[in-house]
């Protein structure tokens, strides 16, 4: 069995004994966020102690976060409070990882991983309930309940519409009609006496024989055979046509006299 190769990284562990706070904001707070040059302030924590209660926790974002939106974006709420639960039955950390700055060293620093620190508590992100909130709240819902695709009137001809080429199939079978040239119905009659005489020759036919030796219409022709012929759904002739019994003439060989035969009734 190949063994999977690992490479050796150093872990710094000074950090694990120092507390971090686990915080979930909502998903337009961290899209301004990502848009946040890295030398500004992102927001501000507000801690209210009370004695016998829990701490009140507050974020307020700054005027330079809350101005980083395009054209027809709406306005996000400034103020949240920070929901807090204690973290007692996980075990979760943060860590890390560092990738050497200067690859080409003769001797290369290895790469380094670092545990900033154990997760004591988690924190949930939420607006206070205001007219931005409201209006946010009922722009998002409209955007998600419009349907991505919608009816559009066309005034004119699109050419992409068109098919830019014809079937093979379609064009065997228009070539095929222009060389047959149209079937038109020929008297009863007259196709009973091709019938016939066809089925001189051969006791059974398939209905693409039949149709090339009378050049009727199929419909027709099938209203006609239906009428003087069985149609076999059983092998060994299977999906064949044949003249029912009643309109069999099929000629009968003749025995040949010979002569001692001739000679022999002449005795008697």
């Amino acid at each position: 069995m190949a063994s999977v190769n690992h490479i050796d990284r150093e872990l710094d562990l000074s950090n694990t004994g120092r507390g971090v706070w686990l915080v979930k904001v909502p998903k337009y707070i961290a899209n301004k966020w990502e848009k946040a040059p890295g030398d500004i302030a992102v927001g501000k924590l507000k801690i209210s102690r009370v004695p016998g209660q829990r701490a009140q926790v507050q974020l307020s974002l700054p005027e330079a976060v809350l101005c980083l939106k395009e054209k027809g974006e709406q306005s996000i709420p400034k103020e949240h409070r920070l929901n807090v639960s204690n973290v007692t039955r996980q075990s979760l950390g943060v860590f890390s990882h560092v990738v050497p700055s200067d690859s080409t060293a003769i001797v290369p620093e290895s790469e380094k991983l670092y545990m900033e620190g154990r997760i004591v508590q988690k924190l949930e992100c939420r607006p206070y309930d205001d007219t931005t909130y409201y209006k946010l709240k009922f722009e998002s819902i409209k955007k998600a309940s419009t349907p991505q695709r919608q009816v559009q009137q066309l005034d004119r001809i699109v050419q992409n519409f068109k098919p830019v080429s014809d079937h093979r199939h379609n064009i065997e079978y228009q070539e095929r009609k222009k060389a047959e040239g149209k079937k038109a119905r020929d008297d009863k009659d007259a196709v009973l006496n091709m019938l016939f005489a066809a089925f001189e020759k051969h006791q059974y036919y398939n209905i693409k024989d039949l149709q090339k030796i009378t050049r009727q219409p199929i419909v027709y022709l099938k209203g006609i055979l239906k009428e003087v012929c069985n149609y076999n759904i059983k092998n060994p002739h299977k999906n064949m046509w044949e003249l029912k019994p009643e309109y069999r003439h099929y000629k009968q060989d003749v025995p040949v006299e010979t002569k001692e035969d001739k000679k022999g009734s002449d005795s008697d």
